[in-house]
């Protein structure tokens, strides 16, 4: 006996679910009372291969700011660089980037 095949309503996804999902993520470096400046200038150019110019642009951001954000890469990419910092003795987060949809 043959089957028939009943057609399949698709439904289009949510254009703000997918806003959500393809925004950036950003690693932030914060300020701490342990960490020397010229230390963490060579950890930004050590792990993210980053100028001594850049490097310690960011660090004074660090240090004068209370924080920087060292990289904007997808999510996996964000979760291992927070990992090599906090490996490095840094206190480091990561979060979306930009407003919530």
């Amino acid at each position: 006996m043959p089957t028939t095949l009943q057609p399949t309503e698709v439904t289009d996804p949510d254009l703000d679910e997918l806003a959500v999902i393809d925004r950036p993520w950003i690693v932030l470096v914060w300020n701490d009372p342990v960490n020397l400046m010229s230390y963490v200038t060579y950890v930004f150019q050590k792990l993210f291969g980053y100028s001594k110019e850049k490097a310690t642009e960011l660090m004074l951001d660090v240090h004068e700011k209370g924080r920087a954000v060292v990289a904007s890469c997808g999510r996996e990419e964000a979760e291992m660089h927070v990992f090599r910092l906090h490996e490095h003795s840094l206190w480091a987060t990561m979060e979306q980037d930009g407003p919530a949809s």
